[in-house]
């Protein structure tokens, strides 16, 4: 296995694509608030939806039914276009749902039992992509990847890291989910979650061209740890972006440490190059084709006995199709592009221009995993509708039409839903970001009744169409807050 060492990010910036990226690079769109709750201009204030203060309560509603900052120190901060999606600080606001989800605890952030924000200076955070470390016995243990990480949101930068790490060996997940560990920096640095995945044209967040780099599926494969993460070169509209590229990031030493193996890089030339521009140095990167823009977000599933570790892959953003490829499990073939497979929908081929969608259009931030209980694949994304599910008997699908488990109506600004991987019986558990709290919840809903046929194409409601759902208000580390109106 060959892996990327630093000095090729001298020479990848100084070569044809770091000028290509700044040809279609401009301010992004509307890139303003962060997650400390800044906005452009640097002030706390958000106009009508409530100043965010400097240390107030997390336990006051404002007029969206959403909480303020909590007690975290300033809110103003000092990033500059920064993450655009985030309107507040970061709040310990557990959500009150009636019907089959629940949400169990905050699992980062203000009013956590795992004491993030002391532990490991994580105050607000989002995604917490899980898999299984692949490992047996007192090693084994859940891996949960971030993305868009911060701290003290009162000193300047607000401790903002692209990602970090935790570690899990939790296997009574009824109860919640402890967190062991995280990789953290060396002294003097204090309890604080290193970033862990680099990127390959920036030393930091908030650089250009690479803003920030996120993670996006992660499997183990022979006791080897593998991370799918995108480099984000611009925030566009709302719920779009543009990556500059995807890479494999590896890692031999439990997460602690890892390296990008060059020869996954798939370079996203859209909006950037009319045409191919040799970059020295890097000749195997894959055929920068159009269609590695169609594969800068994944979603793995490990080995199931077939010899295969599949990966759906999404384009950037939250308006794209899943595909699907396969590589077979082991540590050579799946750092190797050439040995990918790809679904054309009849076939399993080499060529990835042949690649068609097993998951319509908009599905993003997917999760997918088998589920003994249905006896079926299970893939989790969020639309604008909401956080939905469809099965399969194959990954290949054909996929179910979708079930929404919580629409975006009945909780407003949701993302990120991935799936524990230890989940069995009845109770599927995962974790679920929403912009306002900007921190990860854990999550539990009851698969009874809600089986479907693979070939039963038909959508179902949203619970809160039928009634079954309804948010009732917030628990709070100050107390519960009841909705006012509905909101």
């Amino acid at each position: 296995m060959r892996v990327v060492n630093r000095g090729w990010t001298a020479a990848l910036s100084a070569a044809a694509l770091t000028v290509g990226l700044s040809v279609g690079m401009a301010t992004p769109a509307g890139a303003v608030g962060g997650p400390c709750g800044q906005n452009g201009n640097g002030s706390g204030s958000l106009g009508s939806s409530g100043s965010l203060g400097s240390s107030g309560s997390s336990g006051s509603a404002g007029s969206s039914g959403s909480l303020s900052s909590g007690s975290l120190g300033s809110a103003t901060g000092s990033l500059m276009n920064s993450l655009p999606w985030i309107t507040g600080a970061p709040n310990g606001a557990l959500p009150v749902l009636t019907g089959r989800t629940k949400a169990l605890e905050m699992v980062t952030g203000p009013g956590s039992p795992n004491k993030s924000i002391e532990k490991y200076s994580v105050s607000g955070t989002d995604l917490g992509i899980m898999w299984d470390n692949g490992k047996t016995g007192s090693e084994r243990n859940v891996m949960m990847l971030f993305g868009d990480t911060v701290g003290d949101c009162g000193i300047e930068g607000d401790q903002w890291r692209s990602n970090v790490l935790f570690r899990s060996t939790d296997n009574s997940l009824g109860d919640g989910m402890r967190i062991d560990s995280s990789p953290l920096a060396p002294p003097p640095a204090e309890n604080f979650s290193k970033q862990v995945i680099k990127g390959l044209l920036s030393d930091g967040p908030g650089r250009l061209p690479e803003f920030t780099v996120i993670p996006t599926g992660g499997v183990s494969v022979g006791g080897v740890q593998y991370v799918r993460w995108m480099s984000v070169r611009s925030w566009d509209t709302p719920g779009e972006w543009t990556t500059n590229y995807s890479g494999l990031a590896v890692s031999l030493d439990k997460g602690n440490t890892w390296e990008t193996d060059l020869r996954t890089v798939r370079v996203n030339r859209e909006g950037v190059f009319d045409t191919p521009v040799p970059i020295p140095g890097v000749d195997d990167i894959p055929a920068f084709s159009k269609n590695n823009a169609d594969w800068q977000m994944s979603a793995f599933v490990p080995d199931r006995g077939d010899g295969y570790v599949y990966e759906f892959g999404t384009p950037s953003g939250r308006s794209g199709a899943a595909r699907l490829a396969r590589v077979l499990a082991n540590t050579t073939d799946i750092v190797d592009p050439a040995k990918y497979e790809y679904w054309t929908g009849t076939a399993w081929v080499s060529d990835i221009t042949k690649a068609t969608p097993v998951i319509k259009a908009p599905v993003s931030e997917l999760s997918v995993q088998w589920n003994d209980y249905l006896q079926k694949y299970v893939a989790m994304y969020t639309d604008v509708e909401g956080l939905k599910i469809r099965q399969a008997d194959k990954p290949e699908g054909p996929w179910s039409g979708s079930q929404t488990l919580i629409g975006s109506a009945t909780l407003p600004g949701l993302y990120g839903g991935f799936m524990h991987p230890w989940s069995t019986g009845p109770d599927l558990y995962f974790v679920l970001t929403t912009w306002d709290r900007y921190n990860v919840i854990y999550m539990r809903t009851d698969l009874r009744r809600i089986s479907m046929s693979a070939t039963d194409q038909l959508d179902r409601p949203d619970p809160a169409a039928t009634g079954e759902q309804k948010l009732e208000g917030f628990d709070t580390p100050e107390g519960f807050v009841e909705t006012v109106d509905g909101q």
